[in-house]
């Protein structure tokens, strides 16, 4: 592993999963969504985000967390040797997102999303997982199973189960 995408549905465990793989292989981690969104959860400008996102994979080594367009994802998955796709049930998106709502509203959020003071609005939060399940998650299924085929080492999580087996691998 020296240049690894993490990705999948939000709410999933991808960014603790990516700061641990970076921390077990040496290597640095990069958060998209700490450049993709603004502290008011409006997202930057593409053309920014663009210029930070080819920077980064023009590295030699990387983990890198999360979606951004779909331009990047194809772009990404190119320059990686490794992608690992969080591909969890729906529920569990809903689930663990729900818990980091409370958690926020509470003050008892450990590691959030983009390092933000605030919390997504919650109707937001929840449309963007489900369209995400919906209209995202089946191309991006196809883009990982055709980088498996031209011979990247891929890692697809299905269950809370495997994630965790995946993390405590890293871990040792």
């Amino acid at each position: 592993m020296r240049r690894v995408a993490v990705i999948g549905n939000a709410a999933g465990g991808k960014s603790t999963l990516a700061r641990v793989i970076a921390k077990a292989h040496d290597l640095p981690y990069h958060e998209i969504d700490a450049v993709l969104w603004r502290a008011d959860w409006t997202a930057v400008p593409e053309a920014d985000f663009r210029v930070w996102h080819d920077a980064v994979i023009e590295g030699q080594t990387w983990v890198l967390d999360g979606f951004g367009s779909w331009d990047s994802v194809e772009s990404r998955f190119a320059r990686a040797d490794t992608i690992v796709l969080v591909d969890l049930p729906l529920w569990v998106h809903f689930w663990w997102a729900a818990e980091r709502q409370i958690a926020w509203a509470q003050g008892q959020a450990g590691a959030v999303p983009a390092g933000h003071s605030e919390p997504p609005p919650n109707e937001e939060l929840f449309k963007m997982i489900w369209d995400l399940d919906r209209q995202s998650m089946p191309r991006l299924r196809e883009m990982v199973a055709a980088a498996e085929r031209e011979g990247k080492s891929v890692y697809w999580l299905r269950s809370q189960r495997d994630l965790a087996a995946f993390q405590a691998l890293q871990e040792r």
